[in-house]
């Protein structure tokens, strides 16, 4: 597995990471055992993979804890804290305080078995919710890396509601963040332009999530998202195939499936440094693993990406 540093973290990295959220959640979502899970880890981290992303929310930091118990030195833990009071609104304005947010990154701590998080994030903040984030919160943070429970500050964007990357685009403004998380694929490529020229002039690390989401890995939603973009004026339809309009990523010398081209165009975009792949499955994750390790897609495939795609900003491929 091939890594990289980090941005300014310093830090040595598998160019793919190991989302424990998502739809799967290592497969808790599905009912898989915790063993199974544990599983998913461990063949992670087995295939080269030292860099796992969790986060309170998903419910499986303990799972983590188990799969790096003897190998705890060996991997970056990516973890994840939301600012607003659990069961209350996650868009809303019913924040944390700052002693409340130490409180519970206490328990993130101990979820995962470990004194310290290397890489600790407000998780999926709102453009509206960042002036009290920073204000509140970016204390609390420095306050757990001065007491060497996190090493480094993290930053999460809820791309699903923010597509065009408001709260980020206002955040890199500032320089409290070492790394970031943003959405990024094929069908919005936005953050080329608003974060990774950003990140890349400030050397922030980033993470790239929703590299693929159901309107990559299913046909029919594929030909839904597409039709409601030529509907909008985004895309041109002329230049696909309305009955398989993302079937040229799959043509011969391009590559094996949409999925693994999705992949490839997250992996080698300049400014990503991990792209995250979550799954509950073994078997999947080998495949993913495969394609974020795969060349660069072709110039011509990327020009006519390009053209299709380029503008888009308005859907997160969720």
């Amino acid at each position: 597995m091939e890594r990289t540093t980090l941005g300014r973290t310093g830090l040595s990295v598998s160019v793919a990471g190991l989302g424990c959220g998502g739809h799967s959640r290592l497969g808790q979502s599905h009912g898989h055992s915790t063993q199974q899970s544990v599983a998913v880890v461990r063949a992670a981290i087995d295939a080269g993979v030292n860099f796992i992303d969790t986060a309170a929310a998903y419910g499986t930091e303990g799972i983590v804890g188990q799969a790096i118990r003897d190998c705890r030195d060996q991997v970056v833990i990516s973890s994840k804290l939301g600012v607003v009071k659990p069961g209350t609104n996650h868009l809303g304005q019913d924040f944390l305080s700052a002693a409340e947010f130490v409180q519970l990154a206490e328990q993130n701590l101990r979820r995962l078995g470990t004194d310290r998080i290397d890489i600790f994030h407000l998780h999926g903040v709102a453009h509206s919710q960042y002036a009290y984030c920073e204000r509140e919160l970016v204390p609390a943070l420095h306050k757990l890396r001065e007491q060497g429970k996190i090493r480094f500050l993290g930053l999460t964007e809820r791309f699903v509601q923010d597509t065009d990357h408001r709260m980020l685009r206002q955040a890199l403004q500032d320089d409290h963040w070492d790394v970031v998380m943003t959405g990024f694929n094929l069908l919005n490529p936005s953050a080329r332009y608003s974060v990774l020229k950003q990140t890349q002039k400030k050397n922030i690390g980033t993470l790239i999530m929703f590299a693929v989401r159901r309107a990559l890995s299913q046909p029919d939603a594929a030909i839904a998202v597409v039709q409601d973009l030529v509907a909008n004026g985004m895309v041109r339809g002329d230049l696909m195939d309305p009955e398989n309009p993302l079937g040229f990523l799959s043509e011969p010398g391009v590559a094996d499936s949409i999925v693994e081209a999705a992949y490839r165009f997250c992996r080698h975009e300049p400014g990503t440094h991990v792209v995250l792949t979550g799954t509950g499955s073994t078997e999947h994750l080998a495949e993913n693993l495969a394609a974020i390790g795969k060349p660069k897609l072709p110039e011509a495939t990327l020009m006519l990406l390009q053209n299709l795609f380029g503008q888009v900003d308005s859907i997160s491929g969720n």
